[in-house]
């Protein structure tokens, strides 16, 4: 094994010292040490190259470099400029303001949360790495978390082990029906029983917790169609085809051709959470994430579940 593997970064710094200061005094005092430190480090790099690398003429006369110096400082160079460039990403990312992030959503938050918060994470750290992968399957979101290809997911009422989640909010789930076809507010539970409904696929987490919480409630819904798009949900409500019980996020409130109303008695809202797997370390920007995201959802969700079943 090479001898050059013992020398470290200091050697080398101490070379380069002393070429631009032109002495070992000069050296040893840009560089913070003694100038018997920078004469032993000067000393140990000729020992691990097996050649002298600066010749030390008696009198004021600035040390010169052999041939060995020469080449040797070429590539002290080399380094010493790696290292500070490395040194620099480093500081960067404990700042939080580089790295990747690789974030799992799902339809509704890619819709209402994420442009905001992706906003905000460009205006303040333009220079992470953001790439987002979106699926209504919230098994893959957590799956993906557990094998760390995704670093952070927004999930629904999170389940499982090895995972840790931050709370973000509560999403109320909301009726939606044809422009002007119930009188409003509110929809009640018979103006659902058995009237022909548009849904999510029947395996749909979300449209789990709504089967589920109809269930609860004795409403025996009838789903003449289902669809993973929320768009395509609405406009079958616009066009009168059916009503459908949604989470608010996923709804575009400002269409003039459907109705929002409340149900009523309603029902307990999901809870929408940003979740990475325990005990991994993220990079610092994953916080900036984080926090951003609890302020959005702090604007748009409910804070508190003051609902019950």
């Amino acid at each position: 094994m090479s001898a050059l593997r013992d020398v470290d970064i200091r050697h080398l710094a101490a070379l380069a010292a002393v070429v631009d200061e032109g002495s070992f005094a000069k050296a040893a005092a840009a560089l913070g040490f003694t100038q018997s430190a920078v004469s032993q480090q000067i000393a140990a790099l000729e020992k691990a190259a097996g050649l002298p690398v600066l010749d030390r003429p008696r009198g004021p006369k600035a040390a010169e470099l052999t041939p060995a110096g020469e080449l040797l400082l070429e590539y002290a160079r080399e380094v010493l400029a790696r290292v500070e460039e490395m040194d620099d990403e480093l500081d960067r990312l404990r700042r939080g303001i580089t790295g990747r992030l690789v974030i799992g959503t799902f339809q509704s938050v890619s819709g209402k949360l994420l442009p905001t918060i992706i906003g905000r994470m460009r205006a303040e750290v333009p220079d992470v790495d953001i790439r987002l992968f979106e699926t209504d399957d919230q098994t893959a979101l957590l799956r993906g978390v557990l094998d760390d290809e995704l670093d952070l997911a927004f999930t629904v009422d999170p389940e499982g082990a090895g995972t840790e989640s931050r709370f973000l909010g509560f999403d109320p789930f909301v009726v939606i029906a044809a422009a002007g076809e119930l009188p409003g507010p509110t929809a009640s539970h018979a103006d659902l029983n058995g009237h022909p409904m548009i849904g999510q696929p029947a395996d749909n987490v979300c449209q789990r917790l709504i089967d589920r919480r109809l269930d609860q409630a004795g409403v025996v819904p009838d789903y003449v169609f289902r669809s993973a798009d929320n768009g395509a949900v609405q406009g079958m409500v616009r066009s009168g085809m059916g009503r459908s019980v949604a989470p608010y996020l996923a709804v575009d409130p400002d269409d003039p051709g459907i109705d929002v109303l409340e149900l009523d008695p309603p029902v307990t809202p999901r809870s929408i959470h940003l979740t990475r797997r325990a005990g991994r370390t993220l990079p610092p920007a994953a916080d900036t994430f984080a926090d951003i995201s609890a302020e959005i959802g702090a604007d748009v969700l409910q804070p508190d579940n003051t609902l019950v079943d």
